[in-house]
């Protein structure tokens, strides 16, 4: 599991247009990743919103916002489109990038058991180490929770 301190893990995934988007290229700049478990569930939509809501002052900040799950790019293009997102999502779907990150795990729902995407964020600086990880996301202020813990 990755821990705050730690460097990042490097991967290169394909936004909502089919365009790669690598980590490595943004450093430099303050990334958020979250991970989330499915495009247009309500608390995936939710948390979606939020950041869409305050991404003229995260980005004012110099803060990337990129989420991923393991959905289609076809999918996150409706996403992002029935939801105006003005920031990538970016397709896992051989879950590469959740495995790396630790995210991709053992859920349970209505005491059914499965695996699927945690919903998890981490707080990753300008050279690349991990400065927060958030295990439990409050989709309806995760936006504010970032600001306030990095002091934006």
């Amino acid at each position: 599991m990755l821990t705050e301190g730690q460097t990042a893990p490097l991967f290169t995934l394909n936004n909502q247009a089919g365009h790669p988007v690598s980590l490595e290229k943004l450093k430099g700049k303050k990334v958020v990743l979250y991970f989330y478990p499915k495009d247009d569930t309500p608390g995936c939509t939710k948390q979606a919103c939020n950041l869409r809501d305050n991404q003229s002052l995260l980005t004012q900040k110099g803060v990337v916002v990129l989420g991923i799950s393991t959905d289609s790019e076809k999918s996150h293009q409706k996403f992002s489109d029935k939801y105006q997102l003005n920031f990538d999502i970016l397709a896992d779907p051989d879950k590469d990038v959740v495995n790396m990150y630790g995210v991709w795990g053992e859920k349970s729902l209505y005491g059914r058991k499965y695996m699927g995407t945690n919903r998890w964020s981490f707080l990753i600086n300008e050279t690349g180490v991990i400065d927060k990880i958030y295990t439990k996301v409050k989709v309806t202020q995760h936006s504010e929770d970032i600001i306030k813990d990095w002091g934006l």
